[in-house]
């Protein structure tokens, strides 16, 4: 971790909006290089060194404004910013989490919800409707694992499949898949089979996968929607 990023964690600890200009700033600052470029070369699973620097301005961010605040600034973050930006606020939901700045005691609202959970979701759903693999990689790690309902997660899954990325970018896969997204595998080997089409051995072993003892109740509904569908800009 650089002096710059030490520093823009401070910076946003005393002042959130300080976030607004360090995003952008991130890449010219550490570099866009995957963070282990011999086994991970594109950073789908480890990410890139800007996503590393934004995911910390995210934690930071999320200490420093009650929740809704908060996911507010996440929100037109993700909104305004570019796919690199959008990846760490994306990414930075999931760091956010394991250091309990998400669903911690006194963060959620007095409906009983939980504002960042609730934006984050929904900012999960708009990736998953992205082109960009990365994007998409971002969004099915452990926040999404965690929080998005089995109808959308599953489709993600599939999308990921569709776009060639190794599976090991999903979180919680072994976890959360089930019978349903094993016939949805097989229906896409069928279709791929029947166009002639190569059939990965990541298809096929979501397509033989055993299902889990218990699949996790998910902790958010989240709107209809198909999030493999295309991206519609903002």
């Amino acid at each position: 971790m650089t002096d710059w990023i030490h520093e823009g964690e401070a910076a946003i600890a005393a002042d959130p909006a300080r976030i607004a200009d360090l995003f952008p700033a991130a890449g010219r600052e550490v570099g866009r290089g995957a963070v282990r470029p011999d086994d991970d070369p594109q950073g789908y699973r480890h990410g890139t060194l800007d996503d590393l620097a934004r995911e910390r301005f995210v934690v930071a961010l999320v200490r420093a404004l009650p929740a809704d605040r908060a996911a507010a600034e996440l929100r037109e973050l993700h909104r305004y910013g570019d796919d690199a930006e959008r990846r760490g606020v994306l990414r930075g939901l999931g760091a956010a989490e394991e250091a309990g700045g998400i669903g911690a005691v006194g963060a959620s609202d007095p409906t009983g919800g939980d504002p960042l959970v609730d934006a984050g979701v929904n900012l999960v759903l708009d990736a998953l409707r992205a082109n960009d693999p990365r994007l998409v990689a971002a969004a099915l790690g452990p926040f999404a694992a965690r929080h998005l309902d089995q109808h959308a997660w599953r489709h993600g899954v599939l999308k990921a499949v569709f776009m060639d990325l190794p599976l090991d970018v999903v979180a919680g896969l072994d976890d959360r898949a089930d019978v349903e997204l094993a016939r949805m595998a097989a229906g896409l080997i069928a279709e791929r089979r029947a166009a002639c089409r190569t059939v990965t051995d990541d298809m096929t072993r979501l397509a033989t996968a055993p299902a889990p003892a218990a699949a996790p109740a998910p902790t958010d509904v989240t709107a209809a929607g198909d999030p493999a569908g295309p991206h519609q800009e903002d």
